[in-house]
């Protein structure tokens, strides 16, 4: 059975207004979602869910959705505040979504094989969606995840300091994500400041979660489950959101599931910075021009 991707697209509209996000970057007009659709197809996967807001649907269907018709099967599903297991309520004055864990658990009833997903404005390149399509569609049972780890050195921006989830192995296994704010080149060497004021140096190979997980149905269950805790703890904080990374450490420290951390050569980008812009322009120029991308991918 091929994978599916899903495609986390929720914040689009509250970040960008309308779509600007999809902000045409390469030599045609391509977006940063459209790379990864084509990287998608070529590596296996048969399917792509998107999880959007109900209220760009009409943009979404017309300007995105319809380019991908005849090349790959898609559904749309939404996020929203309100989309609260029974006996819950959003409280007063909630206008943040509840994060990526809840736009995830939105693909639930659709999603019944093997699955990854990734954020819509990220640039994972090929050999990402390879790595993870091998892995995914040899997954038989349950507790059995994976996440591709991008090594540091190739997720870095030159522009400004980044934010990234250090990945703790063990065998190739993940032990825990340890995010980390504020990592940035000093001379070559990439650096940050840990809680005890101590700066610390990381080797341009540690691995790094950049939200390209790899799932198997079941993680639905856990996903509601650990939900339900989470509203229970956090119902006073209007600003608290259910990340991923939250139920894998649970899942993880708790000896309930195990996840694979799978290597990769690809160079992640994107744009954090308005002044990123100009450097990933003439990142996707070269791409085309080198043969990784054809001229008319859709």
């Amino acid at each position: 059975m091929k994978p599916t991707l899903f495609v986390l697209a929720a914040g689009m509209g509250s970040r960008y207004g309308g779509l600007k996000q999809l902000d045409g970057l390469g030599p045609h007009g391509e977006t940063i979602m459209d790379y990864s659709i084509y990287d998608a197809i070529r590596s296996g996967f048969g399917k792509v869910v998107f999880v959007i807001r109900h209220d760009f649907e009409a943009d979404f269907r017309s300007k995105i959705l319809s380019k991908y018709e005849n090349h790959i099967p898609t559904e749309v599903v939404f996020q929203s505040i309100n989309d609260l297991p029974e006996g819950y309520t959003c409280p007063e004055g909630r206008t943040k979504p509840w994060g990526t864990n809840h736009a995830l658990l939105m693909g639930r009833n659709v999603i019944k094989e093997p699955f990854a997903i990734i954020n819509a404005d990220d640039f994972y390149g090929q050999d990402s969606f390879r790595v993870m399509a091998e892995q995914l569609s040899k997954a038989t049972g349950e507790n059995e995840y994976c996440m591709v780890g991008f090594r540091i050195g190739n997720t870095m921006s030159k522009s400004g300091t980044v934010a990234r989830g250090i990945c703790e192995t063990k065998d190739g296994y993940l032990t825990g994500v340890v995010e980390r704010t504020a990592i940035g080149y000093k001379g070559e060497e990439i650096c940050f400041t840990d809680e005890n004021g101590v700066e610390q140096t990381l080797a341009p190979e540690t691995p790094v979660s950049m939200n390209l997980w790899g799932f198997t149905p079941d993680y639905f269950k856990y996903s509601e489950d650990y939900f339900k805790r989470f509203l229970d703890a956090n119902k006073d904080n209007l600003k608290a959101e259910f990340y991923v990374p939250l139920l894998i450490n649970e899942l993880v420290t708790t000896g309930k599931a195990k996840v694979k951390v799978l290597d990769t050569t690809s160079k992640w980008f994107g744009v954090t910075y308005a002044a990123d812009r100009p450097a990933v322009v003439e990142k996707f120029a070269e791409l085309h021009a080198s043969g990784e991308y054809p001229e008319k991918m859709f």
